[in-house]
């Protein structure tokens, strides 16, 4: 198929939230960081504690889903599991300080964001196609200023290949002229591929140690392309 700079008709452009629009994953790893640092453990290594906290994480989001919920879930159980002494309620208030500072935090686009959309929206149409709490997603949302330009927003319980499938289906999606963009080799790009999809992969140096993923080749047919900031969007489509 053409390359996408050559590409002169509209295309439908999938767009991930967290940390391809805005930065997210920093704020947790500096919640984890200091949960890391009052849980103070005698015997287990910082890293140690980190790897635990990952393994808990990854039950409690298969257990409750995505968000700040499960996130204070994971903290508690894994102090829980590790501390020796007894979690009161003065703990509890503490480590849930942590996700909550994450809640208070403000949204900072991330660079080129907002003038990207806004030049692409003249010619595209765009759909937000994120995961998570559907009212912290859209709370973010409307916070970062950005809503105007989707035609559409889809906060999926998760990314994978029967979901863009579905979501192709019910936004009559043309796989021919369809991208998912986004940071996160394991929700946006292996997935969207694996459903006929093409794929825009724009790497954050802090992407959630659980999205994880080697980046699998495009199916023939299919476009995957890697790009440095969300700003060169621009010079493809």
């Amino acid at each position: 198929m053409p390359s996408p700079n050559t590409t002169t008709s509209s295309q439908t452009l999938l767009i991930d939230a967290d940390d391809t629009l805005w930065e997210n994953n920093i704020y947790f790893e500096r919640a984890i960081t200091a949960f890391i640092s009052y849980l103070d453990h005698r015997v287990h290594t910082p890293a140690e504690v980190r790897s635990h906290l990952n393994v808990v994480e990854h039950a409690t989001v298969a257990a409750h889903g995505y968000g700040l919920e499960s996130f204070r879930k994971s903290l508690v159980t894994c102090f829980e599991q590790l501390a020796d002494d007894p979690l009161t309620n003065a703990k509890r208030h503490r480590i849930h300080s942590f996700a909550q500072s994450i809640a208070d935090q403000e949204i900072e686009l991330l660079p080129g964001v907002s003038e990207t959309l806004a030049d692409l929206a003249t010619r595209h149409r765009i759909l937000l196609v994120t995961k998570g709490d559907p009212v912290e997603q859209k709370d973010k949302l409307h916070r970062s200023g950005l809503a105007k330009f989707f035609a559409a927003v889809e906060v999926l319980p998760e990314k994978h290949e029967d979901a863009y499938r579905s979501l192709s289906t019910n936004h009559a999606c043309e796989a021919a002229t369809t991208w998912m963009i986004g940071n996160s080799p394991k929700s946006d790009i292996n997935p969207a591929l694996a459903a006929g999809l093409h794929a825009i992969f724009i790497p954050h140096d802090f992407t959630w140690v659980l999205e994880h993923e080697v980046v699998n080749p495009p199916p023939t047919g299919q476009t995957l392309l890697e790009l440095a900031c969300f700003a060169d969007l621009t010079k493809h489509f």
